[in-house]
């Protein structure tokens, strides 16, 4: 059903301005940009006040669960919690149960989602030691990019021969995106840890198995690959500081080799650990307080590209498991986009510096089709943030399946006010309009 919106007096923030102007929303369609717009018969008036209106976030790592692990999530839940953060477009995992390793597993992907989602989507292809022909016969299409885990991973999709890496940098028609941590050094590490502690290894030792070496040696061989075959590659969830100078600052435009970090590595420290336990376990670890600063200046300064979530929930009973078994991952999409402006109100980040990086370089880097800007012509996936509000997160609102958020008890000193998907009010500010639907995401390629 077509809507048609006038957004009245938003301070608008795109492509590093800020700028008050009224926005107009037609058939799905941001249709004019300008100051002092006079509504029309027939047209919806929102008061924005003064509030800014970005961009809808574009998350390029999610594991929504579905199919095979619906237990713990899946795409209409969590592309629900999206919309309630002002995340209209998502890009999810291949790592579910069967994993999407081949055309028709992606293609059944899109299908559930054409159902059920809230958000926009895209899905990865996954890499495994035996599917490279099908890597090789990707439309580029059908998917953003293609999945390679060079660490720990579930099931059959540790990539760990060299041949089949070797041949998956040269052929991908896609960008190849990296999980990047080294698997022998985190089983050695692994071993220490159980020799000293046995089967109750505190949770502390956890950024010290997943070591920042670990990272890094595989970081390194990933670019190397890039280097020597001329992929297009993103490296995503940076972790440590160590990891940075192996990318250069600037803007994202004509990198051939970008990187990513996740609104936790922002926000969370090792010094959490003894507060948050299991719920801030994730792979790679979250490190030290000097790392966050690191990661937050390179971000600053472009050098870290696109900030996204690696939403990966879990029920609280696996939580609530030894380290051994308790698994990695935690939910995020729901409050991502003001828990990343945290850091703007701490003065560590420009507003336009969040925007280009959660909205604009995912769009360019995956060459999404008319989405991640605020222009005419452009999808009208808007979310319109109050700065003045803060918000206290509650159980009762969390919108995952898990039903459970690792910022529980914190307030945010900003709240989402609304959230427009391909023109249409998805989210009213405390209710998410089921009635709307997203859309597959485009390539441009």
């Amino acid at each position: 059903m077509s809507e048609h919106w006038l957004i009245r007096d938003a301070e608008l923030v795109n492509e590093g301005r800020r700028w008050h102007a009224d926005v107009r929303v037609r058939d799905g369609r941001i249709a004019r940009i300008a100051p002092s717009l006079a509504a029309e018969p027939g047209e919806q008036v929102l008061e924005a006040r003064g509030r800014w209106l970005l961009p809808g976030m574009i998350d390029d790592q999610v594991h929504f669960r579905e199919p095979g692990l619906t237990h713990k999530a899946d795409i209409e839940h969590e592309s629900r919690a999206c919309i309630a953060g002002g995340i209209t477009s998502f890009m999810d995992m291949p790592n579910t149960r069967p994993p999407a390793l081949t055309a028709d597993a992606l293609e059944a992907k899109y299908a559930r989602a054409a159902e059920v989602s809230r958000a926009n989507y895209g899905f990865y292809m996954g890499a495994s030691n035996d599917n490279l022909e099908h890597i090789k016969r990707l439309d580029p299409q059908r998917a953003p990019g293609v999945k390679v885990f060079m660490g720990s991973s579930t099931g059959n999709m540790l990539v760990d021969d060299p041949a089949t890496l070797d041949g998956i940098f040269a052929a991908a028609p896609v960008p190849v995106i990296t999980h990047c941590e080294d698997t022998p050094m985190i089983e050695a590490n692994l071993a220490a840890a159980h020799a000293r502690y046995g089967t109750d290894i505190p949770l502390g030792e956890h950024p010290l198995i997943r070591s920042r070496e670990a990272c890094l040696k595989s970081t390194t061989l990933a670019i190397s690959l890039a280097r020597r075959h001329g992929t297009r590659l993103h490296v995503l969830h940076i972790s440590t500081a160590d990891e940075l100078a192996l990318f250069a600052p600037g803007p994202v435009q004509g990198k051939q080799i970008t990187a990513e970090t996740c609104v936790h590595y922002l926000h969370f420290c090792d010094a959490d650990y003894a507060r948050l336990g299991n719920r801030i376990k994730c792979n790679p670890a979250i490190k030290t307080a000097a790392d966050r600063a690191a990661i937050i200046r390179a971000l600053a300064e472009g050098r870290i590209d696109v900030l996204a979530t690696d939403h990966a929930p879990h029920l609280e009973s696996e939580k609530a498991q030894d380290y051994d078994h308790a698994p990695s991952g935690l939910p995020l999409v729901q409050y991502a986009l003001q828990v990343a402006l945290e850091r703007v109100f701490d003065g560590q980040l420009a507003l336009e510096r969040v925007v280009e990086a959660a909205c604009h370089a995912p769009a360019l880097r995956f060459d999404v089709r008319e989405r991640g800007f605020l222009r005419e012509g452009y999808h009208a996936d808007l979310v319109l943030v109050d700065p003045t509000r803060p918000h206290a997160v509650a159980r009762a609102e969390i919108l995952s399946k898990c039903g459970w958020s690792p910022f529980e008890g914190e307030t945010l000193r900003s709240s989402i006010a609304a959230t427009f998907l391909n023109g249409q009010m998805a989210f009213d500010g405390t209710h998410v309009i089921d009635s709307v639907r997203g859309q597959r995401l485009g390539f441009a390629r």
